[in-house]
């Protein structure tokens, strides 16, 4: 009896320990809770503020504007800023047999025309150094951007002036006060971006904003631009201390552990591991702003991404979807604007690419197949003007004026296995997502009706391309049936679509099973 009842609890201890850890498991589900009354206030749009672009000649290509067209219907990004608006292949500046200037804004015109045409406008990158002005030969980039200060300042200041007494001529002071003019690229990084000192940019600063400036002072001009979230401090005491118009503070930060530039794409790169890596940067630059002689300056880091280089498979992961989402949220209000680097794979700082998929920075890759990271910012343009009180910090919850709901989750698991392995070798691989168990929806304070219930998803092999072009077993070259059977799969459709019935308690549960960087949307249509 006595070793029959020792076995007895000792069942009774395993059955207890199961039905523990179960409701250990039950109790630690996550749980998103939003009411429709309870409103946190208009919902910041910062996400969509500004996207980045290689060059502004790739601009004038064909599929670059139509992908723009489409990423600007499905996104709505605001702002588009680009490199080399002033280099050669812009045919800009040139000078005559005596040295006199001779202007050429025929190439800017058709661009902008394009740009505006479609309700977007420019976030204008005065850079690099035109050839006949330029003090030097260095450039940076297969294009070969120059990356000297000017021969002359006052003729760089001339050209400034010429260029923005056009713009207003074209279209009009109204609109051109409405865009920025950011002066120059990642001075910082020298002799890459910039082969003189900080006080030689700082020279070419200043005439910049005087050659803004001197057309209408109501023109917003800023800088410096600086990889690292570098010499923001430095950039606030010159202006201040010289009375040089500053109207805004630019930077950029990207989130892997080494480095600045990867011109040709040629490093190892590793995903930070840190929880504050990009957001860190940015509460940090608004808090030097804060801090300044000009504590009200806004905050533009008009390039951000998870890595500084052209060829890091991350961009291509799904794991890039929730990690896009995760930092947005952390930067909160810090930031004006974050402008992810870039929307398009169309992007030849290394030269033109040679696969399909090759890391490339873009949202999109060179045929136009959404990456996991553009669905991103599509299910963001998804959520209503109005944000709803919501205490999940990896989650937005929102609403429209015509009572539609909407819930955007996601996990973000950084499952890098560390410094010893790169980027490069670990996200080109399959990479199966664990389950993270369930999350609890419950909205509350619904308004009674009908509604359709829309849920959308991104994740392991969901609106996942690269996970297809694997599966193709990686052809260098896609025909034009892998192209459309890939597009037609990772389409950002519902994967579901169920009509709902809200009585008058108004209230919805529902319970969704979530994996490792899932990223999901529930959008209630009202009827």
């Amino acid at each position: 009896m006595k070793r029959k009842g020792i076995i007895l609890l000792i069942l009774i201890s395993l059955y207890n320990a199961e039905m523990f850890g179960q409701q250990t498991n039950t109790s630690s589900d996550r749980i998103i809770k939003v009411d429709y009354n309870k409103a946190a206030g208009k919902l910041n749009t910062m996400f969509k503020e500004c996207i980045g672009a290689g060059r502004a000649n790739e601009g004038l290509r064909a599929d670059w504007q139509q992908q723009l067209a489409m990423t600007k219907k499905e996104c709505d990004f605001k702002y588009i800023r680009m490199h080399g608006l002033l280099s050669d292949d812009m045919a800009v500046y040139r000078e005559d047999s005596k040295g006199n200037p001779e202007y050429n804004y025929q190439y800017i015109d058709v661009l902008y025309d394009f740009i505006l045409s479609i309700k977007m406008k420019p976030f204008v990158e005065l850079g690099f150094m035109p050839e006949a002005l330029a003090s030097g030969k260095e450039t940076i980039f297969w294009w070969k951007g120059n990356v000297t200060p000017p021969k002359d300042y006052k003729k760089w200041e001339d050209l400034i002036r010429n260029l923005t007494q056009h713009f207003t001529e074209r279209y009009g002071a109204e609109e051109v006060k409405t865009w920025y003019f950011e002066v120059w690229n990642e001075p910082n990084l020298s002799p890459g971006f910039w082969t003189g000192t900080q006080t030689d940019y700082f020279k070419l600063y200043e005439y910049a904003a005087r050659g803004i400036k001197t057309v209408n002072p109501a023109y917003k001009v800023g800088g410096p631009a600086t990889a690292g979230a570098a010499w923001v401090p430095e950039t606030i005491d010159f202006c201040a201390k010289n009375n040089v118009p500053l109207d805004f503070i630019s930077t950029h930060t990207y989130g892997v552990k080494q480095g600045y530039l990867d011109e040709f794409g040629t490093s190892g790169t590793v995903l930070n591991k840190e929880d504050s890596s990009i957001s860190g940067d940015v509460i940090n630059s608004r808090n030097q702003i804060s801090n300044s002689a000009k504590p009200k300056l806004e905050l533009h880091y008009t390039e951000w991404s998870s890595s500084y280089t052209p060829a890091d498979p991350v961009h291509d992961s799904y794991h890039s979807a929730a990690y896009i989402l995760q930092k947005l949220k952390q930067v909160g209000n810090a930031a004006n604007s974050m402008s992810y680097w870039v929307f398009t794979d169309i992007f030849e700082e290394p030269g033109p690419r040679f696969t399909p998929f090759h890391g490339g920075f873009g949202l999109l890759n060179t045929q136009g197949i959404k990456k996991p990271a553009y669905f991103s910012y599509s299910l963001l343009n998804k959520l209503g003007e109005t944000e709803l009180q919501n205490k999940d910090t990896s989650s937005w919850a929102a609403k429209n004026a015509k009572g539609d709901v909407q819930v955007l989750f996601w996990d973000f698991t950084n499952t890098h296995p560390g410094d010893k392995v790169w980027n490069q070798t670990y996200y080109v691989q399959d990479l199966p997502s664990q389950s993270k168990g369930t999350v609890k929806i419950e909205v509350d304070g619904l308004q009674k009706g009908k509604y359709n219930l829309e849920i959308y998803k991104v994740g392991y092999k969901t609106n996942d391309a690269y996970a297809d072009y694997l599966a193709m077993n990686k052809p260098n070259q896609l025909t034009i049936d892998q192209v459309k059977k890939i597009k037609e799969h990772n389409n950002g459709a519902p994967i579901l679509t169920e009509k709902v019935v809200i009585d008058s308690k108004g209230t919805y549960r529902k319970d969704f099973k979530i994996n490792e960087n899932d990223v999901v949307l529930f959008n209630f249509v009202k009827q």
